[in-house]
């Protein structure tokens, strides 16, 4: 093994740390005055998901000893391991250099510090975690006699239950806690629980883990800041036009309709990675959809009132803004989900308003949706679709930490190591500040949404779903379409978007980027990452395409780029905000995006 590092171990200084403890004392009483108040006002616990997670795990658990001889085996192999792997541990300890057992996947960054590979014990730790964890996970998969849906929620939920369990998690056995805790005389942990307790606080009694340095951004300052103008809104969106920065640009607008699960931000960041600026840069003249963050208001607002309202008053107002009564589209997520069967809703009234579509990380066909499955079945949707009942919404937070349980290693342990174990403040970082600033969903149109297409996957059959009147066949929509999807992806699975992109009639191109559901999006060229996979042609599955796709380095963007000039129609002087029949409302990035969720504030 490499030579350990040496230790410089501070005496803390008495003062400061009295300082410290007289803070967190305070804090506390706060965060138990506030549990007690909260206790009254809010009343019921909703213990309906607990229940139903209960029973299936014991129905697991009776499974699995209904077979105990192949229990006994499971039990025996892992005893094996741990004995080879103890005997290897005392040949590394007497100097004997011995291959690891087991090894952290690529992509777990959880024992990347170098003492998890210096110190004997440490790295003994390290593979009896893995050793055990892979069992435990083999024996799960194992079980016979349940379905496939349940199957699937005990393999998540015992994936949580194990990273929960880790010893990167705990500061007796995390080297590089250990390590900050005899540095610094134990300040780090006082720090960690000085930052516990803040983040206690700022959630109002449920713990909102600070990801980065919320302080750092200022919406319009630093960040969503490419010139832009608000020209129209309505009750549930305000529509961005940006300003050109080139002399002349492409004839036919550029709307793109963001989710409304998140901010649509994530487009524009800063400048140097702001999709949205390389599209002005382009020569576009790029119209944006930032929807309202709802509240108790808006509770009845459903799916049919977010088409209405959204992408088809969108078209209205470019259609009075520039004049012109075709433009192509961009949706990304379920944003893109919408401006799908907005294609389709004008083509069963026999009208073309849209020349081409771009699809980012787009799910048509929800028939294999990914871990996102596991949270949509009766039981959950009832509990869920009670507490947005009594809220009128759902709460962002909980969107959030649905998406976060997906990377749960990256998205939360990490950060609480880093928060609250090593006592650091978190990293200012703009793409972690717009995941902390979610958005709620109006109870009426999030129920709507996940009945129809999650749970019944109702969209891909023609007249599955029906909106102000009009059945919605995807099949009748005849745009040129642009699938960008992203290998990695855990809320968009890419398998499934390519299956959905066949609903669509019209010529179609599908692409494969490297990365997950923003980085595979948000990859502008000049940083040089990532890479992308192309095939021109279409075959009727995802095998026969990966098979023949070829891989491209870089940037998905430029050919991007170059598919949507084909679409863009002549070019003409550029387009000034205001200078057609809509006057300027407001400054973008507007108004409607600044509205908080009273905890992310």
């Amino acid at each position: 093994m490499a030579q350990p590092q040496s230790l410089t171990i501070t005496v803390p200084d008495p003062a400061h740390m009295a300082r410290l403890i007289t803070d967190i004392a305070g804090k506390t009483q706060r965060l138990l005055d506030q549990f007690v108040q909260r206790q009254v006002s809010d009343g019921t616990l909703d213990w309906d998901m607990s229940l139903s997670l209960t029973k299936d795990f014991m129905m697991a658990t009776q499974r699995m000893m209904a077979d105990p001889a192949k229990l006994a085996q499971a039990q025996w192999s892992l005893w094996q391991d741990s004995v080879t792997l103890w005997q290897r541990g005392m040949l590394s300890f007497w100097g004997q250099k011995q291959e690891p057992l087991v090894e952290p996947a690529q992509d777990d960054r959880r024992f990347k510090h170098d003492d998890w590979q210096d110190y004997f014990w440490f790295d003994y730790i390290k593979q009896s975690y893995l050793l055990t964890t892979r069992w435990l996970q083999r024996l799960v998969a194992d079980i016979d006699g349940l379905d496939e849906h349940t199957h699937k929620k005990i393999d998540f939920y015992t994936r949580q239950f194990m990273d929960t369990l880790a010893p990167t998690n705990f500061p007796m056995t995390n080297p590089e806690v250990l390590r900050a805790t005899v540095e610094s005389g134990g300040e780090n942990l006082l720090h960690g629980f000085s930052n516990l307790l803040d983040d206690l606080e700022r959630g109002k009694g449920k713990l909102k883990i600070r990801m980065t340095d919320s302080n750092a951004f200022d919406l319009g300052a630093n960040i969503a800041v490419t010139p832009g103008k608000i020209i129209y809104q309505n009750e549930l969106m305000q529509l961005i036009q940006y300003q050109p920065s080139t002399e002349t640009v492409y004839k036919t607008p550029l709307l793109i309709v963001p989710p409304w699960i998140n901010k649509f931000y994530v487009m524009d960041l800063r400048p140097k990675n702001s999709l949205i600026k390389w599209l002005v840069d382009q020569g576009l003249t790029v119209f944006v959809i930032s929807w309202i963050n709802p509240g108790r208001e808006l509770a009845d607002k459903n799916f049919e009132d977010y088409l209405l309202l959204g992408p088809l008053q969108a078209l209205e107002a470019i259609e009075k803004a520039t004049g012109e009564r075709q433009v192509n589209g961009v949706g990304y997520c379920l944003g893109g989900t919408l401006l799908a069967i907005a294609t389709a809703y004008l083509a069963g009234k026999r009208k073309q308003r849209f020349k081409a579509c771009t699809f980012l990380t787009t799910l048509l066909d929800f028939a294999e949706p990914g871990e996102l499955e596991i949270f949509i079945d009766e039981e959950q949707l009832q509990s869920l679709e009670k507490r947005m009942e009594r809220r009128g919404f759902l709460d962002g937070s909980e969107m959030a930490m649905t998406f976060s349980l997906l990377r749960a290693n990256d998205l939360i342990w990490a950060f609480f190591i880093n928060n609250y174990l090593l006592g650091k403040e978190p990293f200012p970082f703009d793409l972690l500040y717009w995941n902390a600033d979610s958005t709620r969903m109006p109870a009426t149109m999030h129920s709507y949404y996940l009945r129809n297409m999650y749970q019944k996957n109702a969209l891909p059959q023609p007249g599955g779903i029906e909106l102000a009147g009009q059945p919605i066949d995807l099949r009748k929509s005849k745009v040129a379409a642009y699938f960008l999807a992203a290998v990695e992806d855990h809320i968009a699975p890419w398998k499934s978007i390519y299956m959905g992109c066949h609903q669509l009639s019209g010529p179609r191109r599908f692409v494969l980027s490297s990365s997950g559901h923003i980085a595979g999006v948000i990859n502008p060229p000049a940083t040089s990452k990532y890479c992308y996979w192309l095939n021109a042609e279409n075959p009727p599955t995802w095998k026969e395409w990966f098979a023949n796709a070829e891989r491209l380095e870089g940037s998905w963007w430029p050919d991007w780029g170059n598919w949507l000039g084909q679409y863009g129609g002549d070019r003409i002087p550029a387009r000034i905000p205001g200078d057609g029949q809509l006057a300027v409302i407001e400054d973008a990035p507007g108004s409607y995006v600044r509205i908080r969720n009273t905890a992310a504030a």
